[in-house]
């Protein structure tokens, strides 16, 4: 093969994408039809949780259309991070869309489902083993920490999809994966560089939004060839730049020349963005450098549960005083429950119009407008005490006296009533490590299912 196509439809499964840039796509013969369908963006929840963050009519329509498309062109489907989180829950999930979507259509395919969930003694051993590394600026792992995941997984390379494609998979549902992966698959199987596929992959995932005007719900196309790439947007309406791409390349990267994955790191330092047509750009440069292979771990754990008020305030002086409101809010809550620890709950202030996006790191943190959003937050070992002290610092809040007060009807604008609101389970990261292994497929393994099509 001089070239392979891959088309990626939408930035996350459930994202959507339109008809009219699809069936471009398709018009193109690409030899996969891939999609990233989770992240660790939205936090831990979903993976403490078991529950995916896209919403299921929303993924099944998608995932319907690229499967039949799949099908009538007789090209593989490529799904990664199943669910959102990637997790065992995750992966049934979108497996029992699959299955509906086969027995509606009828289709005769078959599928490979790869879990990423990895046991707790085998992550116990690694870090016996001392093969568990934390990322940069990252605690190190303990046992206790592993225990107390509700699911862990771990983020599979490119191998299984590789393997399940070999297998003759039609539709492939990975578990957690690393984003590139699953548009790297095909072209590796395939003999092309490992380099290029994976950097034109690292852009293909998030599909058109490293397009001009971008969107991640729209598709986009990737020719890898021989020594190159290039990537196209399939809507008239967007076109790729030099820029656009190369600030896409940049994204979600702490180095501009090294983005590190699972078995070693792209080496980005003389790659070359050039300006193909009116829509199209060409890369070139990109190269893969080995390492020992290792795998992303994460994991999550039950932290409490949450109650959340949102209010407004507009008062001059109100916001001209507003870190001293907020500080004496958190004493009389510790003074009005001296039997509850400190440590064992947290009450979080945002003051939106100060610091509600980068707190304590924000370098201008005095409010300069006429109003500001205050969200109030308590996260608490049950949801009786997360109301409790929501409640009270809500309250206190509303009527806390301070220099140059003129009214005493309250301090707050509230625009919900009930004015608090039980936001549930809180999960937090308990595990988000590297471990490295010997083997790239040991800890994915792969099932087949054959579904029969209409018997009709």
């Amino acid at each position: 093969m001089d070239e392979i196509r891959v088309l990626s439809a939408t930035a996350i499964l459930g994202y959507g994408f339109p008809d009219a840039s699809f069936e471009a796509g398709l018009a193109r013969r690409p030899h996969v039809i891939a999609a990233d369908a989770g992240s660790s963006d939205p936090g831990p929840y979903y993976l403490g949780a078991g529950e995916s963050f896209t919403d299921r009519t929303a993924v099944k329509r998608d995932l319907e259309r690229m499967i039949s498309a799949g099908r009538r062109l007789g090209i593989p489907v490529v799904i990664g991070s199943a669910g959102g989180a990637g997790a065992a829950p995750h992966l049934a999930w979108l497996r029992g869309i699959v299955d509906e979507i086969a027995a509606g259509q009828g289709l005769r395919l078959r599928a490979a489902v790869i879990p990423a969930d990895i046991d707790r003694e085998t992550v116990l051993q690694a870090l016996r083993d001392g093969r568990i590394d934390a990322v940069p600026h990252g605690p190190q792992l303990t046992a206790e920490d592993i225990h107390a995941s509700t699911h862990l997984v771990a983020q599979m390379g490119t191998a299984p999809l590789v393997a399940a494609l070999r297998g003759g998979a039609d539709v492939v549902l990975a578990g957690r994966a690393y984003d590139p992966a699953v548009f790297a698959a095909m072209p590796l199987l395939h003999g092309f560089d490992e380099g290029l596929a994976l950097h034109m992959s690292k852009i293909l995932e998030c599909a058109a939004i490293a397009a001009v005007p971008g969107s991640g719900s729209d598709c986009m196309l990737g020719t890898l060839r021989r020594d190159h790439f290039v990537l196209e947007p399939l809507n008239p309406a967007r076109r790729c730049t030099p820029t656009s791409v190369a600030a896409h390349t940049l994204y979600e990267k702490s180095d501009p020349c090294r983005l590190p994955g699972p078995g070693g790191y792209l080496d980005l330092g003389d790659c070359v963005f050039t300006q193909e047509d009116e829509h199209s750009v060409r890369v070139s440069g990109s190269r893969h450098i080995a390492q020992p292979f290792a795998v992303k771990l994460e994991g999550a754990r039950l932290r409490g549960y949450r109650t959340v008020s949102v209010a407004g305030a507009r008062d001059p002086f109100f916001i001209r005083e507003i870190d001293t409101i907020v500080q004496g809010v958190r004493d009389r809550v510790a003074d009005n429950f001296p039997d509850i620890p400190p440590g064992s709950y947290d009450l979080l202030v945002r003051v939106y119009g100060a610091d509600g996006c980068m707190g304590p790191l924000e370098p201008s943190p005095r409010p300069p407008g006429h109003e500001v959003g205050i969200v109030i937050e308590a996260v608490a070992d049950s949801q009786d005490l997360a109301d409790t002290l929501c409640g009270f610092a809500r309250s206190t809040m509303l009527h806390f006296g301070y220099p140059g007060r003129l009214s005493t009807a309250g301090n707050l604008a509230f625009p919900y009533s009930p004015s608090d609101f039980h936001a549930g389970a809180v999960y937090e990261w308990s595990v988000y490590h590297l471990m490295t292994a010997d083997d790239p497929l040991a800890l994915f393994p792969i099932t087949y299912l054959d579904y029969p099509g209409d018997p009709s």
